[in-house]
């Protein structure tokens, strides 16, 4: 009896949706347990151990972090892919009124963080990171917010799933498009033609998901020697895959379903405690107020709420766009300083702006600090509001 009422409870945890946000905070806290003891050395020494095979026209042999960072992450941007696309075919972002809010409130939260680490940066040797604090982390602000429960309307969580969603494309298109190394127009070729297949695929009506899935990793393959970074192949693949504007079940939702659990409750974990671990040291703090620093804990903390609201009023005022039911200018402010979470993609994104170890960890410290402020802050203001109303 005992272990049945055990895995009810797992169950009802794995299904509610802040639990994702909670493991992952468990798991960051790991993460940097490992990173301050005398564990941290053998931890590192297992990142960078060599995993694969190598032969004459085949290179798989990576470090464990690549397979996680460039790898698992693939079906990360996959997942993240498919909700895109089904957000456009059926979702929230199916019509132009639907998705003018969060598009525009998504433009504003990308513009204004990195302008605001462009003006810290500009012209100094950390310059290439002004995409760092332009991201927010879906998993972690949809796990907040749900912590609220029904103190916050229902059309909160879907105006920030549907945010975060924009956030993540134009993400996408910026790791796509500048932090990509140089390109090799062969490999480039291989993947487009692969790409090509699947909208065939697609156009002849296959619904069997593995038409879709193994040319996609073939794809990796060739997108990650291209000089593009390998996860845009996840993204890719998700467009191809077809799906319905009906309540029927498509291939492309069952995917979705599947990989959610995965997705939420092992490959974003491992990322996290694979590059959360930032070794604590005297004068770390310090880093906070150096040019790097302020430029994303600002562009994060106070960026990314100024650029949620303002396009918000924007939109509403000229009548372009409209609130959610219930929801109020305090609902959305406190939704765009959630939105200055940016843990995952922000710290994937520091790992692609700089190879300098000590930059990296400078970075991803700020992360986590202006990580940890917006989500206090931005939990506080809307369960207080919600108090007071």
């Amino acid at each position: 009896m005992a272990k049945l009422i055990n895995l009810k409870v797992f169950k009802a945890f794995s299904d509610s949706s802040s639990a994702g946000g909670m493991l992952l905070i468990f798991c960051v806290i790991i993460s940097l347990i490992i990173a301050n003891t005398g564990i941290a050395t053998g931890f590192e020494d297992f990142l960078n151990t060599k995993i694969g095979f190598t032969s004459k026209s085949l290179n798989l042999d990576y470090p464990v972090l690549i397979w996680i960072n460039d790898g698992l992450m693939a079906i990360f941007f996959l997942l993240v892919g498919l909700e895109i696309k089904r957000e456009i075919v059926e979702g929230e972002l199916s019509s132009l009124k639907q998705a003018s809010l969060p598009v525009l409130a998504a433009i504003g939260g990308v513009l204004v963080p990195a302008v605001i680490f462009s003006l810290f940066n500009n012209g100094t040797p950390t310059a290439n990171g002004w995409g760092i604090p332009m991201a927010t982390d879906i998993a972690f602000a949809l796990g907040i917010l749900s912590l609220l429960g029904n103190n916050v309307p229902s059309g909160l969580k879907i105006f920030l799933a549907a945010l975060a969603i924009v956030d993540d494309l134009m993400a996408i298109l910026v790791i796509a498009i500048f932090y990509s190394s140089e390109l090799h127009l062969n490999y480039l070729a291989y993947a487009g033609g692969l790409f090509a297949l699947q909208i065939i695929f697609n156009r002849a009506g296959i619904k069997n998901i593995f038409f879709y899935i193994i040319p996609g990793i073939v794809m990796w393959y060739f997108i990650h020697h291209s000089g593009i970074h390998a996860t845009i192949a996840g993204v890719l693949t998700a467009l191809t895959l077809p799906t319905t504007e009906d309540d029927t079940e498509s291939s492309l939702e069952k995917l979705e379903h599947a990989l959610h659990k995965p997705v939420n409750f092992l490959i974003m974990p491992i990322f996290a405690i694979a590059n959360t671990n930032i070794t604590f040291e005297a004068g770390m703090t310090e880093g906070l107020i150096s040019n790097l620093g302020l430029g994303i804990v600002l562009g994060l903390f106070l960026g990314k709420p100024i650029g949620i609201f303002a396009m918000s009023w924007l939109s509403v005022k000229l009548k372009i766009a409209q609130l959610p039911e219930e929801t109020t200018w305090t609902h959305v402010l406190g939704l765009g300083i959630l939105g200055g979470i940016g843990f995952t993609m922000s710290i994937f994104i520091a790992l692609l702006s700089f190879n300098d170890p000590a930059l990296q960890a400078e970075a991803k410290f700020a992360i986590l600090i202006a990580s940890i402020i917006a989500g206090i802050t931005g939990f506080t203001l809307l369960k207080t509001y919600n108090k007071r109303s």
